[in-house]
């Protein structure tokens, strides 16, 4: 076949791919790779992981027989060019779109997507029980989980490991090495060597080996062992990983295909036991802007194939993330006591900026949530004042950390939520539906939820301000509003509300930025002849009781309002409206909250308006509680 056809355009699963000759696969991996770039130039999303695993992505679908055998990407990121192989490639530019493809693997979506991630650190974990589960049925499959650098710093990575080398469970770890350096540098000897140890023969003579030493004193066997494993670790590298049961492979050098695909294939054919491969590439491989570029393209917006350039669309507001940032070095300046502590996500919160202003008061700990947790309540514990900013979503997985080590001690960490509700192109995993509910119900924690952009400097400054225990704020993605902005912020009475408008009949009680589509609605519904007050609650914990208990002595009809799940604000309003009795006297309270269940990625003002959470979604609650026909009401 010429060179110049396009070998991609016959691929449509990978047993397509696995019946060419392995001459043709360089070709393959150069279209896969321009075709990506040039989808993601649509769509936005992340490029720079995708592009660096292109050849490994290959690799894989061609030696392993997919969907059957399970290929399990860790969080996803990369996932990219495994849909372009896997049947999707003419939906890829839907990606991250409404009713499109997710922006991460998605059981619901294809057979060859055996487990859905987007938050890391999962797969080793999923795989162990899918090998686990494939013996128990008595069947042969082979079982991949393929893993970045930057995900094994998470303590979960490694509890699966152990596990799976306390059981000799057979799974094949890919570990994709491509921003901590960790391996020496790749070459024709690493490869050689990694081909020899992989290999069935150098297994059978190691087995051999091993049964010989067996047959010598205990003392002599386990010297033998040992020697073996620094033997092999002094060339290769991996002691770790052999200490944690793993039969250790690489490092190789993750875009040179005659170095892929025999080791995989050796891989692939070993018959017991876990086995490791390291596997070196570069993020952004294969597109000079993405390789110039500090973050090598790891999410982009939409961009110019040919420049690299990427869309930058007008902001009206500045996003909430940078104010969050900017009034936190401001309170810094003021208090050096002030330090702040991100899990592997400095510019996704803001907290490069910070950085950059005080370095030695920024922490990083990678991908460790319960650490960062934990870690902040050591530093409160001396008496610092460490911020610990992290997307509502991931501090899901804090949870524990959150009651034990920092609620129960009282200590006064303060909880930075970026990402608060629906997120938009990220979808149901990236959604901050939770935080109201799982920290409304720990005792000593205080809870805010940000209006606007000038609500949120004036949290800022609550929580610099606050000793007394921990305390949270929510904040979602995205713009503000376009409200005037404080020099600084002014700390809050805790637990006190506001009225922004007064009515006689209606009462609209917000908490966070729906704030602004219940203003719309109290125009619409004033129009109708509803006069409606509108409240911003600003807590979550404490309520303000004098507030609530006002809008419902004085009012008809009340209705919460918020960007979270049952079980958060409403319930805790409901909950005091019922043991003060308020709702004893035909008060109609409504409580408006997330759905339950998962909305799809989408824009996010679609998301919200599919969620009843918009300003007609509120006019429609009104209607429906007061038993009000629309067409009736005064135009």
């Amino acid at each position: 076949m010429p060179v110049d056809t396009p070998l991609l355009d016959t691929i449509k699963t990978p047993a397509d791919l696995r019946r060419l000759p392995e001459a043709d696969l360089r070709q393959i991996a150069d279209e896969l790779r321009a075709e990506t770039i040039d989808a993601v130039s649509v769509t936005g999303g992340h490029l720079g992981a995708g592009l660096g695993v292109v050849e490994l992505t290959v690799a894989l679908h061609h030696v392993f027989d997919t969907p059957h055998d399970r290929l399990i990407w860790d969080v996803g990121h990369q996932a990219y060019p495994h849909k372009i192989l896997t049947g999707r490639r003419e939906r890829i530019r839907t990606l991250r779109k409404g009713g499109g493809l997710s922006g991460f693997t998605k059981r619901a979506e294809s057979e060859y997507d055996p487990f859905g991630a987007a938050h890391s650190s999962t797969s080793i974990s999923a795989g162990l029980g899918m090998a686990v589960a494939r013996d128990l049925k008595g069947e042969r499959r082979n079982v991949v989980a393929v893993i970045g650098d930057g995900a094994m710093s998470a303590g979960m990575a490694y509890e699966a490991m152990n596990n799976a080398g306390a059981m000799n469970e057979r799974l094949i770890v890919i570990l994709n090495d491509n921003d901590m350096s960790i391996a020496p540098p790749v070459g024709a000897m690493s490869a050689y060597l990694a081909r020899l140890v992989s290999g069935g023969a150098y297994r059978t003579l190691r087995e051999a080996g091993k049964q010989l030493a067996k047959r010598l004193p205990k003392f002599f066997y386990e010297k033998a062992q040992r020697a073996e494993e620094f033997a092999r670790g002094f060339w290769t590298g991996g002691t770790l990983f052999e200490e944690l049961g793993f039969y250790y492979v690489g490092p190789i050098d993750g875009h040179n295909l005659d170095h892929l695909l025999p080791v995989l294939k050796n891989a692939r054919d070993a018959e017991a036991g876990p086995i490791l491969v390291h596997v070196v590439t570069q993020k952004g491989k294969g597109y000079a802007p993405a390789e110039a570029a500090a973050d090598k393209y790891h999410g982009v917006v939409t961009f110019d194939v040919v420049t690299g350039a990427q869309a930058k669309p007008k902001a009206n507001a500045p996003s909430y993330t940078k104010v969050f940032a900017e009034s936190l070095v401001r309170e810094a300046e003021e208090d050096e006591r002030i330090v702040a502590v991100t899990a592997a996500m400095p510019s996704g919160t803001g907290l490069d900026l910070f950085g950059k202003a005080f370095p030695q008061r920024t922490f990083d700990v990678g991908i460790a949530e319960q650490h960062a947790v934990t870690f902040a309540a050591g530093l409160a514990a001396e008496g610092y004042k460490p911020f610990c900013a992290i997307y509502s979503t991931f501090l899901q997985r804090a949870y524990d950390q959150i009651v034990h080590d920092v609620a129960i001690q009282n200590l006064p960490v303060r909880f930075a939520l970026d990402r608060a509700g629906l997120v938009g192109a990220d979808g149901p995993t990236h959604a901050g539906s939770f935080d109201i509910a799982f920290l409304g119900c720990v005792p000593n924690m205080v809870m805010m939820a940000a209006a606007d952009e000038a609500e949120l400097v004036h949290m800022v400054a609550t929580a610099a301000a606050h000793d007394e225990g921990p305390i949270a704020f929510r904040y979602p993605r995205g713009e503000g509003v376009g409200t005037d902005m404080p020099e600084r912020g002014v700390p809050l009475a805790i637990g006190r509300g506001r009225i922004l408008r007064e009515g006689g009949r209606v009462a609209l009680l917000s908490l966070g930025t729906r704030l602004a589509e219940c203003l719309k609605a109290a125009e619409q519904l004033e129009a109708r002849g509803l006069a409606t007050t509108v409240a911003d609650a600003r807590f979550a914990k404490p309520i303000d009781t004098a507030l609530v208990l006002r809008l419902a002595r004085e009012h008809e009809c009340l209705v919460t309002v918020e960007e979270g799940s049952i079980g958060g604000f409403g319930t805790q309003v409901l909950h005091l409206l019922a043991r003060a009795g308020a709702l004893d006297h035909g008060l109609k309270v409504r409580p408006m909250v997330l759905p339950d269940s998962f909305i799809d990625h989408d824009k996010p003002e679609r998301m919200y308006a599919e969620a009843g959470l918009d300003a007609a979604g509120i006019v429609a609650t009104v209607f429906s509680a007061l038993g009000t026909d629309a067409a009736a009401l005064r135009a």
